[in-house]
């Protein structure tokens, strides 16, 4: 799996270089590693501004791009840490609202493996340790910082006083790490990605969650309770009803809050869990009118996004065209509810996701279905996907070989957003 994109700054590049040889040893888990990283450069992570740490399967993201919104429409200045990447590794780290310079990204991750050279840390340690070190040095009124790997042992789990965590929805994801056997974890499969995820809970910190299966929320329950965390979840302690509007409401009261404009009716639920966050901290204030222009502004590439005009647009003469990154079946559930109708599926999947996570729940809506590689990646091959799917070369080949009318949607792999992204002139910013 690659992690690192290009970059045509040469000081950048030889940092990334350095970086891209890193890899987690195997059998290596803990926080031991990153705590002794960022000793060495004095313990940023103890002087970040007030942090909204968000996990989740899916929907951590879009909630992380709806409290920074939110908060930045509050007047509020917000450093946001964000994963993976879909272009340029700037983009994980945005610094008061603007992704960080290539000068200062060169220097920072110079400065980070230069001291823990020894220490044998991983890509994302390295990387954790430099967006906390460039959190510290600037000033802001507060940190969004989303989880990377499941929680507990994620490298972001070294905040030991949050304003507030947060939990998106979960769904089975990344079985090889996060259903690794081990003694004294759930044996429930959902259950113990709760325990994982429930991981990044703190002691007086309050901890907002979804609502969940119930072997999933008696976890989340456990870990709040151990940590004498206040515990606010969905349809206990908030309640969020869809439908013209967002009807929110709490021990605070209710709220009539707008739809999202990014698409997908699972983005009302993500912009909701944010206002829920937001309504049960103490650490900064944002009112009702900066939490309903932050839901109506908030931006999240890659997530159901329609792409714009474009040299890939241009190859379906017209017709609508989507990329979504979801590669397991919560994502493909998600999708799967936004195209009501016949939709022509260009998919590219890493070998260790399930190639049926998309195209089932998606079912016989798919109107054709073109499978494609990911540049530098072992990726699933056409016969993982059915008879039907037919194999092309690249995501131009196969808009191409699309002749019937009706949506597009290139699907199955953040890192062949990127890719798409990238040949369609739409970059992060």
């Amino acid at each position: 799996m690659k992690d690192i994109a290009r970059s045509d700054d040469p000081a950048v590049q030889a940092q990334l270089d350095r970086l891209g040889r890193l890899s987690l040893p195997q059998g290596r888990f803990g926080l031991e590693t990153i705590r002794a990283l960022l000793a060495r450069l004095g313990d940023p992570q103890t002087r970040l501004p007030p942090v909204f740490h968000v996990a989740g399967t899916n929907g951590k993201g879009s909630t992380c791009a709806y409290l920074r919104a939110m908060l930045e429409a509050g007047g509020l200045t917000v450093h946001a840490a964000t994963k993976p990447h879909l272009v340029r590794y700037n983009e994980r780290i945005r610094i008061a609202g603007e992704l960080i310079s290539d000068a200062q990204l060169a220097t920072l991750l110079k400065d980070v493996l230069d001291a823990g050279e020894d220490l044998g840390p991983s890509f994302f340690e390295v990387t954790t340790a430099a967006t906390f070190l460039a959190f510290a040095e600037a000033p802001a009124d507060a940190c969004v910082i989303e989880v990377g790997l499941g929680g507990r042992f994620d490298a972001t789990n070294v905040i030991d006083q949050p304003a507030v965590c947060g939990i998106a929805s979960l769904g089975i994801d990344h079985e090889a790490f996060l259903l690794a056997p081990e003694e004294g974890t759930p044996d429930d499969p959902l259950a113990r990605i709760a325990f994982e995820k429930a991981g990044i809970v703190r002691p007086g910190r309050p901890l907002v969650t979804m609502a969940y299966p119930e072997a999933a929320e008696l976890e989340i329950e456990r870990a709040a309770l151990a940590a004498g965390a206040p515990l606010h979840m969905r349809g206990r302690d908030w309640t969020a009803h869809v439908g013209e509007a967002i009807e929110y409401e709490d021990r605070h009261g209710r709220l009539a809050l707008p739809l999202p404009a990014l698409a997908g009716g699972h983005q009302a639920d993500n912009a909701a869990l944010a206002v829920a966050m937001l309504r049960h901290q103490d650490f900064v204030t944002v009112d009702n009118l900066a939490m309903n222009e932050g839901i109506r502004t908030a931006r999240w590439p890659a997530r159901l996004q329609r792409l714009a005009d474009g040299p890939l647009a241009s190859l379906v003469h017209g017709r609508e065209l989507w990329l979504d990154g979801g590669h397991n079946p919560d994502a493909g559930a998600a999708i799967a509810r936004h195209f009501i109708g016949p939709v022509h599926l260009v998919i590219g999947m890493l070998a260790n996701k399930n190639p049926l996570a998309i195209i089932e729940p998606l079912g016989e809506r798919i109107a054709s279905l073109s499978v494609v590689p990911i540049t530098g990646s072992e990726c699933h091959p056409a016969a993982a996907f059915g008879a039907r799917a037919q194999a092309y070369g690249s995501v131009e080949e196969a808009l191409r070989a699309i002749g019937a009318e009706g949506p597009v949607l290139i699907a199955g792999s953040l890192y062949l957003a990127g890719e798409v992204l990238r040949a369609n002139g739409e970059i992060p910013d």
